[in-house]
């Protein structure tokens, strides 16, 4: 098992940890959560990258990890009224788009390797800054008045233009495969 390893499972585990916090109102400590977990997603990612310590479940684990996180805080944000329910539902939206489309490819026969997208890490780092601006609002008690209303937006937007890239992306890969066959059953 290699650090940066451990450290993803640490993450994982600080998960309920965040979401326990949110929902028992204590802001602060959901904050503090959320930022370790972001500053240990770049301290495991540098160990991997600077010591050697690349490894396949860490492939793996790693964006895990970041989803469950981010995904569980826009769900348990949008569920307490503290982001807007269409814009939690686009993420969630899109995420599951995603993960049906790698899993429909491998039982086709026709696996797809999943590369992130240029629009799909910029849409991330808007949720995430988001997500950790919605909670820093709620630790701190302070309003960034037009700021968060506009991040929303333009988060909104993101996930749609990294959805329909990988939707996009998805079709040219499958294109042509499967279609005309009758399948066994």
């Amino acid at each position: 098992m290699t650090i940066p390893n451990m450290i993803t499972i640490m993450r994982l585990i600080l998960v309920p940890c965040v979401i326990y916090a949110m929902l028992s109102g204590q802001w602060d400590w959901a904050f503090a959560g959320f930022v370790i977990a972001g500053v240990s997603d770049g301290v495991d990612g540098f160990i991997a990258r600077h010591f050697n310590q690349r490894s396949e479940l860490g492939a793996y684990l790693d964006p895990m990890a970041d989803k469950l996180l981010l995904v569980s805080v826009f769900v348990v944000l949008g569920i307490m009224g503290h982001l807007p329910l269409w814009l939690v539902m686009l993420a969630v939206s899109r995420d599951a788009l995603i993960v049906g489309a790698v899993l429909l490819s491998t039982i086709m026969g026709h696996p797809v390797k999943v590369r992130p997208l240029m629009v799909s890490k910029v849409n991330t780092a808007m949720q995430i800054i988001l997500a950790a601006i919605v909670l820093a609002e709620l630790a701190f008690s302070f309003a960034l008045g037009p700021a968060r209303p506009a991040l929303i937006i333009i988060s909104g937007l993101l996930t749609v233009a990294s959805a329909a890239a990988y939707l996009v992306a998805w079709l040219r890969h499958m294109s042509g495969y499967g279609e005309g066959e009758t399948p066994n059953r």
